[in-house]
């Protein structure tokens, strides 16, 4: 009863931010419901025990290198593997520069809106859970394709934003670099109300506090994977100054100074980098100006351009799936395939108000007791306010109820 409790004062105090997320999972979960996305995806089963009972999916280019690069990739909720993969432009990219791509998808057995579980401490620590999973997904992989165990990667966005971070944690010594967007700090949350205050308000720690929680995830002492961080500046859905608290939480982790070393616009946006005493680019950020929550795109057919605009797939004229790749040096010229490639076909579009708000991040644990028992309820304070239907709805929203 007191977490239950704690929800429903949760619920009321952002009241505003659910009844948006309501109205717009029902035009989301038709992109969802029904994908209509080209599929290049190839699922791969027998990859390990897979505890966090997540479906593994692979593009693997016709030409590749000898000893070729991975980069996992982490959906947000409402999405599919495929559908993400068509719209954020990776497997074209895969074919460009010569890397492959290994997909982690979320089943509804596990949350309703098949957000990833990142607030759960069973699938957020080492060796357990959904983040355990994904391991074994990794290592089949580089078993499969002989890939360079120095250019493993990981990218997602929202909830698989989240996911990216806690897989940056837990397992440092596998990744090279990182990309984390709209997404949130690793260990910002480990309950259900936690969840709804990070993503909709933020939650502050020193950047000796957020560090602390990484290095406390893993024996690893170094050397740790570089970052980047995307967030768009108007996102409603998890609050832009999680993109600050991420980058807090890799400065302190890298040892780097608390502002950057280089600011420049790239493609009409701010860009902030933070600089190791080498003279690397360590840690990115971009501010994308006007952005809802999504991932940004810049959709043409030109070199820089990639994906399809769709639900939180969203084109602004930069492409962040490049620029990403760009950062972790995927690349560059030895790596270039010649330049033949057909231009994208959008995923049909949901409503205007599902752009900007993703029913995502407040995910319940699999085992909740709100889950189990939706009428054991409080009454509010509020004398307006239906706790009852409230509570029903967004607990339907969030992947917490069908």
């Amino acid at each position: 009863m007191q977490r239950l409790g704690q929800m429903i004062r949760h619920l009321a105090h952002h009241r505003r931010q659910w009844e948006t997320a309501m109205a717009a999972s029902n035009a989301a979960s038709v992109a969802f419901e029904n994908p209509l996305a080209p599929n290049r995806l190839t699922e791969v089963t027998g990859f390990g025990s897979n505890p966090g009972n997540l479906r593994m999916l692979t593009y693997v280019p016709e030409t590749l290198p000898t000893s070729p690069g991975l980069v996992v990739v982490l959906h947000g909720c409402t999405q599919t593997a495929a559908g993400y993969d068509h719209g954020s432009g990776w497997s074209a990219l895969a074919d460009q520069y010569g890397f492959i791509l290994l997909y982690a998808e979320q089943q509804e057995a596990n949350n309703p809106n098949r957000c990833f579980n990142w607030f759960q401490l069973g699938d957020i620590e080492r060796d357990r859970g959904e983040a355990y999973s994904i391991r074994q997904m990794i290592e089949h992989a580089v078993q499969q394709h002989v890939v360079d165990r120095s250019r493993i990667f990981v990218t997602g966005l929202s909830a698989g934003g989240a996911m990216t971070s806690t897989m940056l944690a837990a397992y440092p010594e596998v990744f090279a670099g990182g990309a984390i967007i709209a997404g949130l700090p690793y260990h910002c949350a480990a309950s259900v109300p936690e969840a709804f205050e990070c993503m909709f308000q933020g939650r502050t720690r020193t950047a000796q506090e957020w560090g602390d929680l990484v290095r406390d995830a893993s024996s690893h002492k170094g050397p740790w994977p570089k970052v980047s961080v995307w967030h768009g500046s108007a996102d409603a859905t998890v609050k832009p100054m999680n993109a600050g608290e991420i980058i807090k939480q890799w400065t302190n982790v890298h040892g780097l100074r608390s502002g950057p070393n280089r600011s420049e616009i790239v493609d009409g946006y701010p860009r902030r980098a933070w600089i190791d005493a080498a003279g690397n680019e360590i840690i990115e950020e971009y501010v994308i100006t006007g952005m809802v929550h999504g991932t940004p795109l810049a959709v043409g057919n030109d070199e820089n351009s990639y994906g399809a605009p769709g639900p939180f797939l969203l084109d602004v004229g930069i492409s962040s799936s490049f620029r990403i790749a760009t950062f972790w040096g995927l690349t560059e010229p030895s790596e270039r395939r010649a330049w033949s490639r057909p231009a994208p076909q959008p995923v049909p579009q949901v409503s205007e108000a599902a752009l900007h708000v993703l029913p995502t991040a407040a995910e319940a644990p699999r085992n909740e007791a709100a889950v189990h028992k939706p009428q054991q309820r409080e009454q509010s304070a509020s004398s307006h306010l239906d706790i009852g239907s409230v509570i029903t709805k967004a607990l339907k929203a969030a992947g917490l109820m069908k």
